[in-house]
Parts: C-alpha cells; structure tokens; sequence
C-alpha cells in the first residue's frame, strides 16, 4: 500500500515513523527542507521537497493514484485543497488535519461530501475526549472504547488494599462478561492464565461490555473516594479549552489557569455553568493553594512544555491533588513519570496516529499501551482467511496474541476455545507490538 503524508512537521513525522514501522510505502511531502532533511535521515520513506496543495505535485508519478492521502500540515485550508486534489488524481482515500472546531462542529457532513475527506483528524479533540473517559472513571489510568463503544478496555493500578490484589484470576468474582485481558509488572508483559494472580503495583487491563466494565470499576475505587467535583487545569489551548468545556457541561466545577488573557477571556465566555479562568501562572503555587488546588480531584496539566506539566504534577501531588495527567508530546517516559508520581501521560500526537493507523488498516480502533509494547486492535475476520470460521482453540494463532473479544451482529462474547472466529465478525486482539503486523495477517484474506 502506498500512503503519501503531506506536512513533515512533529505529527507527520510521527505518523509518517509508525507507517513506516508497518512496512506501508509511505511518501513524505513538505515545502520545507530541514525538515525533510530530518525524515530522510530517520525513516524509510521517500522525501519529496514540494507544495503539497500544488496540483503539479499531485501529479507525480510517485504520488499520482496513491492509496491513502494523509494531509498534516498546520494549515486547515492547505490539508482540505491536498484532500480535494488528491482525489482528482486518482487517491483512493483521504485524511486531513482540521483544527478549527467551526468546521467540524458546523460543517462536517458538508466537508466529507465536498471536500472529498474521508477522515477529518482534531489531535487536540481526540485528546480531549481521551481524558474525559478517564476522569469519569474514577480507578481508570487508561480507558479505550471498541466496537461502536460496546466493549471497553480499562486499566488500574492494583493497589494493596484492592479486592483484586493477591488472588488468583480463576478465583476474582467477575461476570463472565469481563476477562482480565493483560498485567503489565515492571518491565514484563504477561498474557494471563486462570492460574496467575495480580500484584500491588501491577498495571492490570480488563475488557468487557462497556456498562459491566463501568459497574466491575466501581469497586476498585477507595470508599472514601467521592463523585469527580472539582479540576483544576493548567493550559487554555485548544486541548485545555475542549477539555475545560466538556467538564463544565457534566456539571464539573473547573477553574483553568494560562498566563494568556486572551485565552482566558474566550474559554471564560464559553462556560456555561461552574468554569472560572483565571489569568495567572499555574506555576505559581501561592495562587493555585489560593484557589484551592489542594482540594482538586484532578489536576490537568496542558501546557506545551512537557518539563513544566511534570513539575506542575509533581506539585499537585504534593498538595493532596487525587489524580494528576500530563500532557506529554515524549512518550518514551511514561514507565518513570509513573513511578515519580505522575498518575497518567498523554501524546496527543500519539492518539491521532492511532486514529490514522485503524483507517489505514481498515480497522476501527487502534490502541497503543505501555510505553507503545503493546497493541490493542480491532480486526474484521475477512472471507477466506486463516481463521475463518475456526474455533479458536483451532486457530493456531501466535502466543504473542490474546483474542479477548470477539462481535458479531452486534452481539459481544468474551471468547473461549469454542468460540468460532466467523466472517464479517469483529475480533479485539492483543499483541506485543512488533508482532501485530505478523498476527493480523491471519485475518486477512
């Protein structure tokens, strides 16, 4: 499959890197030199210095009748004419990046119909909407939705007072709707068995219906722990602005800190109920303990200094903030900041190349965990492939791979060695991460 990727900045770099990774002939495009200077002696992909919104580039041998157009640059405008070209040259399907939320909130039908787009990516948004499942969950480090959002996968940490610690999987009271899907413990990955037991300070992921898994996660949270009430952000862009307003409709009381006025002033007019912006430093502590920051059940840090949302976290931490998140654009990370106390750390770069990978795959969900060693990804079981209409027990899939649900006719089972993988089914699969490309060819044809 060939993929041309328009705009060599951090987020085409990033998805340019992962595309690589999956052995896709991926085509970078970008006006600017350095840039590709920097792609070329990286990655395995062709650099091509050009306007990617320029017709002529279009025309390109190497670009023309391309499978997938991905258009990253930082111009809204730009990414829509790269799309609409793109199909004119015979590029089958399209991505642009669009940040202004004008478009996506008024004209997203009309821009998928006229502009020829077939996928509009907002990495701010999808950020956004990432740590709002996790805050209304109140055990969740991570939360990922699969299957329309029937199946959810949710990770907590074992503590050592938690019902879950010490007792072994075959032993824990769970409907049977519920599997413990993967434990990471330190370092090490573990694919469980009925016979294996979770440990304080594991990362634990179970998956299940959504509703069961949202009931199973309630009683892993302290008794004392009360309804999420109070947050506190640090940072009014786009991500702060969408996360501080989405809170604020759930009734949340936000107060959001940034040294810029205006932004204050515009995030402040879109509160409809309980939102304060307050102009000031989020590092200034005096001013944070002033609005009460110690008395936060979360502390959001969206800045884009990535050492100044740690500090900020470690800070809040001090104070008594319940749970902090960072954003972070370094994922290499995580494992540590999570040790320092940092509770969870975000890319949003991260989320929107997973967004780009499930497209470009043909699946609807991609999901990275763990410092990127693990993969969840939903598969569509296709006519005439290796597992077709196999019991699973029968399948002879890698054991690097956990089948831990499986869709069909929108009806979700937690599969067992009996379960039939039929065609047209969905199947939610775990993998290490550099055996997914191996794994998810025995479900294609």
């Amino acid at each position: 499959m060939r993929i041309v990727v328009v705009g060599a900045g951090k987020l085409g770099y990033s998805i340019a890197e992962r595309l690589s990774q999956e052995e896709y002939d991926v085509i970078v495009v970008d006006n600017n030199a350095s840039r590709l200077q920097n792609v070329q002696a990286s990655l395995d992909v062709l650099a091509i210095e050009a306007n990617g919104s320029s017709p002529i580039t279009m025309n390109n041998d190497d670009i023309r009748g391309a499978d997938v157009l991905i258009a990253v640059t930082a111009t809204d405008e730009v990414n829509m004419v790269s799309c609409i070209l793109a199909k004119k040259h015979g590029i089958k399907r399209t991505i642009a990046r669009i940040r202004d939320m004008q478009f996506i909130s008024e004209a997203k039908e009309y821009l998928k119909s006229n502009f020829d787009i077939d996928l509009m990516l907002n990495p701010e948004l999808i950020m956004a909407m990432e740590i709002n499942r996790i805050l209304m969950v109140p055990a969740a480090l991570n939360i990922e939705d699969f299957a329309d959002g029937q199946v959810r996968l949710f990770e907590t940490k074992v503590k050592k007072k938690s019902p879950l610690a010490n007792i072994k999987l075959k032993d824990l009271e769970m409907p049977n709707t519920i599997m413990a899907a993967m434990i990471f413990r330190g370092q090490r990955m573990i694919l469980p068995h009925g016979d294996d037991s979770l440990q304080p300070g594991d990362n634990a992921y179970f998956i299940g219906l959504t509703q069961d898994i949202d009931d199973f996660s309630k009683n892993l949270v302290e008794r004392n722990a009360s309804k999420l009430n109070k947050v506190t952000i640090v940072g009014a862009g786009r991500m702060g602005r969408f996360v501080a307003t989405m809170l604020d409709k759930q009734h949340v009381k936000v107060k959001i800190f940034d040294t810029n006025k205006e932004r204050c002033r515009l995030v402040a007019s879109m509160f409809k109920y309980h939102g304060k912006a307050i102009w000031a430093d989020g590092a200034d502590i005096n001013k944070m303990l002033e609005e009460g920051i110690n008395e936060a059940d979360a502390l959001i840090c969206l800045t884009d200094d990535d050492k100044l949302n740690f500090l900020l976290a470690l800070l809040g931490k001090h104070h008594g903030v319940k749970k902090t998140i960072i954003r972070q654009a370094k994922t290499d990370y995580k494992s540590i900041l999570a040790e320092l106390g940092v509770d969870i750390s975000l890319s949003s770069r991260l989320l929107a190349t997973n967004e780009v990978l499930a497209f470009v795959r043909g699946n609807s969900a991609v999901s990275l965990l763990q410092d990127a060693r693990a993969e969840v990804t939903e598969v569509t079981i296709e006519d005439g492939c290796s597992v077709c209409d196999k019991k699973l027990m029968n399948a002879k899939l890698p054991k690097s791979c956990l089948v831990c649900a499986f869709v069909k006719n929108d009806v979700v089972e937690i599969p067992n060695g009996n379960t039939v993988l039929a065609a047209g089914g969905r199947a939610i699969i775990i993998t290490e991460k550099q055996e997914t490309t191996k794994v998810l060819k025995y479900f294609y044809n």
